[in-house]
C-alpha cells in the first residue's frame, strides 16, 4: 500500500467539523441542548487552528525535504 502525505490542516478540519456534527446529533438525540448559533464560533476556531497547523507544518527544516527522498522545492534529486 502506498504511503500518502500527511496533512495537518485538513486533519484539524475535518475533525473540527466532525465535532460539530456530533455537538448537533447530540441536541437532535435529546442529550443536551445545543443553540442554533454554536456552530459558528466552533467552525472558525477549527478552521482557524487548521490554518496555523498547516503553515507552522509547511515551514518545515531544508533538511527535512531531502530525507524524504526529494529536493528543495519539490524537484526530483539530481544524480
Amino acid at each position: 500500500m502506498l504511503r500518502h502525505e500527511l496533512h495537518p490542516g485538513k486533519l484539524v478540519a475535518g475533525l473540527s467539523l466532525l465535532a460539530v456534527a456530533v455537538v448537533y446529533v447530540g441536541d437532535a438525540g435529546g442529550a443536551w441542548e445545543a443553540p442554533w448559533f454554536v456552530a459558528l464560533p466552533l467552525v472558525m476556531v477549527g478552521l482557524l487552528v487548521a490554518g496555523v497547523a498547516a503553515a507552522i507544518h509547511g515551514i518545515r527544516p531544508h533538511g527535512a525535504a531531502r530525507r524524504s527522498g526529494r529536493a528543495r522545492g519539490g524537484e526530483e534529486p539530481r544524480e
